[in-house]
Formats: C-alpha cells, sequence, structure tokens
C-alpha cells in the first residue's frame, strides 16, 4: 500500500480518536493541524501537532496552509480528515485547491451548510419522513414576542454551531433547558448579548435519562452509498458547560429498523464521508428524535473503532484503495469511556444497564478513549490521572445543571 500520512483538522479528542485508529490499523503517526492547541493531543507519540494556525477558519489562509503543508511532505500519500463542522466546512467549500493533494471523503458545500444548520436539518427530517423534536425558532429580533407552540421545558440551542462555539457570555452551556418563561427569557437575553446572532432552536424536551439518547456514526463512501453504521448507547453524557451533549460512556447496540431509515436518508441527498447523528428514544411514541447531524464523525467516535470497526481502515481503503466495500453494520457488544469507570457505576441508575456494564468490564470488552498504552509517557500520564480526577469534581458541581447559573 502507499505510504499514508494522516493529516488531521483539528485538536481535540476527536483527532486523538482518529490518531489512535491510523495507528492501530497502519502503524503510522498522524500530524494536526488546527487554529488553537487542546490537551487531548498534548504529549502524545500518535499524533502531533504541525502547525497551529488561529486564522484558520478564514478560506484563503486555510489554503495557503494546506498547499504549503502538502508542498512540505512530498513523496507521502496526504489523508486529509475534518475533525470539526468548521473543518468540513472549509475542506468542502475549498476542495477544488486540495483534490491534487490530498485523498479525501466529503460531502458539497451544499449538502454541509444545509444539514449542519439546524433548521434546515429539520426540513430535511421532514421531507425523508425521520422523526424529531417538536421544534421553533426565534431571531435576535423576535425571542421576546415568541409563543411556543408546546409547554415547558424547553430546549435553547444554537442553530449555528460554528458561530456559537465562537462566542462568549457568562455561564455559557451547549445546550440550555428552560423551565418557565422567566428562565426562557433570561437565557435568550444572555445569548444575545453575545456576538452570536443567528437563529436559535426551540425544542420540546423528550423525557428521559441519558441512557435513552442514542449516537449514529457512519462511512458514506465516494460513490456516496454507506459502507459502515455503528449506533451506540449512551450512558452519561458529560456535564461541563462546554461539554453538554458530548458523551461520557457509550454501549455499542443494534437497531437494523433504524440502520436502514438512516441508509436510505444519506444516500438519498447524496452524502460523502463521515457523518454523526445524535438523537433519543421517546417512549410516548416509540420514535427515535434526531437533534442534529454533524458533518464528521463524532467526538467519541473512538467507540466504533473500539468495538472492531477501525474508521480509519474504512476512509482508506475507499480514498487510497479505491476497493469495493459494500455495507457493513457493527454488531459487536462493546463499551466504550471517556469518564473513569467510578463515574458511570455512581451516575448510572438503570440496574439492568449497570449490570451489562459491568459484565463488559470483566470481560475486558472496554476501549478508553484518552488511555493507550502505545501512547505511555509520564506527561501524558500525569494529565491523564488528573483529568480523570477532575471528572469526579465536575460531576459534583455539574451534574443534571442545564440552567443559566454554574
Amino acid at each position: 500500500m502507499e505510504q499514508i500520512l494522516p493529516v488531521l483538522l483539528g485538536s481535540d479528542a476527536n483527532v486523538y480518536g482518529m490518531a489512535r485508529s491510523f495507528y492501530m490499523q497502519y502503524g503510522v503517526t498522524s500530524l494536526a493541524i488546527g487554529k488553537g492547541t487542546l490537551s487531548a493531543t498534548a504529549n502524545s507519540k500518535l499524533v502531533q501537532m504541525a502547525i497551529v494556525e488561529p486564522d484558520l477558519e478564514d478560506d484563503q489562509v486555510f489554503v495557503k496552509t494546506l498547499q504549503g503543508f502538502a508542498a512540505a511532505h512530498p513523496g507521502r500519500t496526504l489523508v486529509l480528515v475534518s475533525c470539526g463542522d468548521n473543518y468540513t466546512g472549509l475542506m468542502a467549500r475549498n476542495r477544488a485547491a486540495l483534490e491534487g493533494l490530498y485523498r479525501f471523503a466529503c460531502p458539497t458545500p451544499e449538502l454541509v451548510e444545509q444539514l449542519d444548520t439546524k433548521e434546515f436539518f429539520y426540513q430535511a427530517c421532514e421531507a425523508h419522513g425521520l422523526s424529531y423534536p417538536k421544534t421553533f425558532g426565534c431571531t435576535n429580533q423576535n425571542w421576546k414576542t415568541v409563543q411556543l407552540p408546546f409547554e415547558f421545558p424547553c430546549i435553547i440551542k444554537a442553530s449555528n454551531s460554528v458561530a456559537y462555539w465562537n462566542c462568549k457570555f457568562p455561564h455559557k452551556k451547549k445546550v440550555f433547558v428552560a423551565y418557565d418563561r422567566k428562565e426562557y427569557e433570561e437565557i435568550c437575553a444572555a445569548i444575545y448579548s453575545s456576538s452570536y446572532q443567528d437563529n436559535l432552536v426551540l425544542q420540546e424536551y423528550i423525557p428521559g435519562d441519558d441512557n435513552c439518547m442514542r449516537v449514529l456514526n457512519c462511512y458514506s463512501g465516494l460513490d456516496h452509498k454507506v459502507h459502515l453504521m455503528s449506533l451506540g448507547r449512551p450512558l452519561l453524557e458529560e456535564q461541563t458547560p462546554e461539554g453538554i451533549g458530548n458523551y461520557a460512556a457509550i454501549m455499542a447496540v443494534k437497531d437494523d429498523e433504524l440502520m436502514e431509515r438512516m441508509k436510505a436518508f444519506l444516500e438519498d441527498v447524496g452524502w460523502e464521508g463521515f457523518s454523526n447523528f445524535d438523537m433519543k428514544y421517546d417512549a410516548r411514541d416509540g420514535q427515535y428524535k434526531l437533534f442534529e447531524m454533524n458533518p464528521r464523525q463524532g467526538r467519541s467516535s473512538f467507540f466504533v473503532t473500539g468495538s472492531g470497526y477501525n474508521l480509519a481502515k474504512w476512509l482508506v481503503e475507499d480514498v487510497v484503495e479505491h476497493k469495493e466495500q459494500g455495507l457493513t453494520i457493527a454488531d459487536t457488544q462493546h463499551l466504550w469511556m471517556i469518564a473513569p469507570a467510578g463515574i458511570i457505576k455512581k451516575y448510572l441508575k438503570d440496574p439492568e444497564l449497570l449490570a451489562q456494564v459491568r459484565r463488559l468490564m470483566k470481560e475486558g470488552k472496554v476501549t478508553h478513549q484518552l488511555f493507550c498504552w502505545e501512547d505511555f509517557t509520564f506527561k501524558r500520564a500525569f494529565w491523564y490521572i488528573k483529568n480523570q480526577l477532575n471528572n469526579y469534581r465536575k460531576y459534583k458541581r455539574y451534574f443534571g445543571n442545564k440552567s443559566l447559573k454554574d
């Protein structure tokens, strides 16, 4: 096979998970390019930050940076992987400038814009017969006068995730829950006091604990056919303000009917590359309600590789080796964690799920996102221990808090 060099866009836990996937499958160290650095990829032997460019989200800077990187690495097959919504948009818009230099799979800019914006994603769900929560919206002009078409509690989140990521205001959270009108107005006022001026999504609250959630990761090839699907059942979510909606533990599961419907959706829209869906099972009507689609593999997508379906393998076999892949639906029982086992055992309240977790741990069918023996260094080990211990403090402080306070 050609001598590949993975080039990962970003520096978060998703980047580390993809770097581990490439190392496990091909024994290579990945290089990362991002607008900043994060601790998840620091002091690692599996991935190294090659370029930090604060203005990387500017299209001209992005193209110049990636063209310069390619020129500095002749003779290698550069496999480009987006690990963030913003980077997927940049790749999509600048595809023509990158195609001769990198191997990658990426949707069109029109599809990224359509499906990575929540209002348009829900319109696509409507057109394809997929369920989603009762949803309304507001703008920076009408939020004070909006009358919700459903009862409180109300989920409040940004429609434009990239713009929201870049804004700042006190007590900012990735997702808010308002339990009455007063709380709704306080949250909206706080958001619109920041640089974020795009629409907000207002959504009915689907009852149920974190373990009612589902997360689906897929890979669609250059032929726009789905080649890999892996479904996970989150057991707990992270609890920090910026981490709400990210998963702390996932158990791999399978649902053939759901997979078939999502496969049809991806192929109908002509998707290419990785995709990630968050949804929640609504016991009131027995439907999975889709929350969002991310135009990339999920932050927790290493659970796919950990359960035996290496994400890097599917990408490389498609964009480098051009192999016929068919469709693979993951069906291995496995447990993925980014939080320590003690957190799961303490905060997971479902006794049946907890018994399954203990069984998988006993059988050794467990993968930890941030712990890798091949990547052991004293600096990284010190950071890892500190990271894991901090979970106990964070869960104690933030567990269940999605309001405008810390």
